[in-house]
């Protein structure tokens, strides 16, 4: 972990600080994570545990962009009384860099404070039916601060006193929470709107990918693992304009997110836990399972203290790219022959974005800041971080394999709430990137092919979160995969080549629904 942006101390002082941390009697704020619950300090501090980024053009407003983070992953909705508060004492950050050199050219931070109105007298979140943020019954409440950082040193304040829609109680207590997440949407100066509050975790895929790859014979399969479940949402939505270097979208299109979550250092003493020591990053995100599947767990606490500039100088970080252990154990479990490598393509994918201009196999320009035509190129640093190319505009035509299917306004260029990341990295890693075709054997995925809920038409668009139990033994869904692609993967060829010509073929978001039943 180390201390961060003008506020980030150098790389070379994390370690001192951690051990002088301890001992001085200091931990990282007691720090889980498509990235749920993904290193083992994280791991015990899920309120500042970031789970999955999102990044796309806004299919109902294509001049802006709209940027989703996710927290607190895991959410049982029944789990009171304490139920999810955001951590008033950390900073809960989306960056932005849009000129390749690794480092946030714009923050957006969210910081806390409660409003506890319950006191001495009741245990209870709400002590009556809730049907507004200003409810009397509302008991527990939470508000945030929204501020704006730029690379210069600038911090402008945009909302000073926003409101947190709260955790989904029950049916009893929130009859409906549509008007409570919609009274929580608060609009930005100089254009833009902002979403906090709870919502129905929008990441879908069979974790059991962690028992040997499917049951070692692609038998554990077509069990949403994440269904029923919630988590904390920050989503943000500005026009391209003030995201963009020089704020010229039309030169410049391509931009890089990350988010991240900064703790005080806690001091303990008995029955407390105060925090007293400096800020430090204790969670980081950019591309979906990136710290869970590529790095080793030797790297995983340290990835998430590491800031995005320095990836570089990190090599077995950087080795675990080019020879990842993915391919290995999918030659030992399945006899399926790894790719050569070193892995170029990977290096594309998750440390420079997709372009000529870098010297890689994927002979295709979408995605890198390189791109920008007033990016300096002796000034890019290759890093993690998800990439966006704001001038592919959305239609209604997505296909959920994004890039490799074809989409070129899918994952990896951004991530959209309906890109079915799973299948799209396991077949990368297989080597999918390399020759342009899907790898047969695998081509059915782990058969989570879409959400369990439907997700919304507009902005904020993740769906609303869940108020009963994940056991329930009936639990009706609404189904909402990508129009273009309804179960398992296509097996023949795609695009042509490597990612091919990369064919503009599509990027909206979900077209249409069906209901069923399924038995938990």
């Amino acid at each position: 972990m180390i201390a961060l942006r003008g506020r980030r101390k150098p790389l070379a002082m994390a370690a001192a600080l951690l051990l002088s941390c301890g001992l001085a009697g200091f931990i990282p704020g007691s720090a889980s994570a498509s990235s749920h619950r993904e290193a083992p300090l994280i791991a015990a501090d899920p309120t500042v545990d970031n789970t999955d980024v999102y990044a796309f053009v806004s299919p109902d407003n294509p001049d802006t962009v709209t940027l989703v983070a996710n927290w607190f992953g895991l959410q049982e909705p029944n789990g009171g009384p304490n139920f999810y508060p955001w951590a008033a004492d950390a900073n809960y950050d989306i960056n932005i860099d849009n000129d390749g050199d690794a480092k946030p050219d714009l923050t957006y931070r969210w910081t806390f404070e409660n409003d506890d109105r319950r006191g001495k007298s009741t245990f209870l979140y709400n002590n009556g039916p809730v049907t507004s943020l200003d409810d009397e019954n509302l008991l527990f409440r939470q508000n945030y601060k929204l501020e704006l950082m730029d690379d210069k040193g600038n911090d402008k304040t945009l909302i000073r006193k926003g409101r947190v829609a709260p955790s989904n109680v029950g049916p009893a207590s929130i009859p409906d929470y549509r008007p409570l997440r919609d009274q929580a949407i608060t609009k930005l100066p100089g254009g833009g709107q902002t979403y906090v509050g709870a919502a129905e975790d929008s990441f879908f895929l069979d974790l059991r990918v962690f028992d040997l790859l499917y049951g070692g014979n692609l038998s554990e399969v077509g069990q949403d693992t994440l269904r029923g479940y919630n988590v904390n949402t920050i989503a943000i939505q500005v026009p391209k304009s003030q995201l963009s270097l020089k704020g010229d979208p039309k030169r410049n299109p391509v931009i890089g997110i990350w988010s991240d979550t900064e703790r005080k250092t806690l001091r303990l003493s008995p029955g407390q836990a105060k925090p007293e020591g400096p800020f430090v990053q204790v969670s980081r995100l950019g591309n979906p399972l990136v710290n869970e599947v590529v790095s080793s767990v030797a790297l995983k606490d340290a990835f998430n203290g590491l800031t995005p500039d320095k990836d570089g100088t990190i090599k077995p970080l950087l080795d675990r790219v080019t020879n990842p252990e993915v391919p290995k154990l999918l030659e030992a479990i399945y006899k399926l022959k790894a790719p050569a490598t070193p892995r170029n393509d990977l290096v594309e994918i998750f440390l420079t974005g997709i372009t000529t201009k870098a010297n890689g196999p994927i002979k295709a320009d979408l995605n890198s800041q390189l791109n920008n035509a007033d990016a300096n190129p002796k000034k890019f640093v290759p890093s993690e971080m998800l990439r966006l190319n704001t001038s592919i505009q959305p239609n209604d035509k997505p296909n959920r394999l994004g890039v490799l299917g074809g989409d070129l306004q899918g994952f990896p260029n951004g991530r959209r709430l309906a890109d079915d990341v799973v299948d799209i990295e396991l077949q990368a890693l297989a080597g999918a990137a390399q020759t342009g075709q899907i790898v047969p054997e695998l081509a059915a995925g782990d058969k989570v092919d879409a959400n369990d809920k439907w997700f919304e038409p507009k902005f904020p668009y993740v769906a609303l979160p869940h108020n009963t139990a994940v056991n329930s033994n009936t639990v009706m869904v609404d189904v909402a995969p990508s129009a273009g692609v309804i179960g398992d993967m296509p097996a023949g060829p795609m695009i042509g080549g490597a990612f091919g010509a990369l064919a503009l073929a599509g990027g909206g978001f979900w077209m249409w629904r069906k209901r069923r039943t399924r038995q938990s």
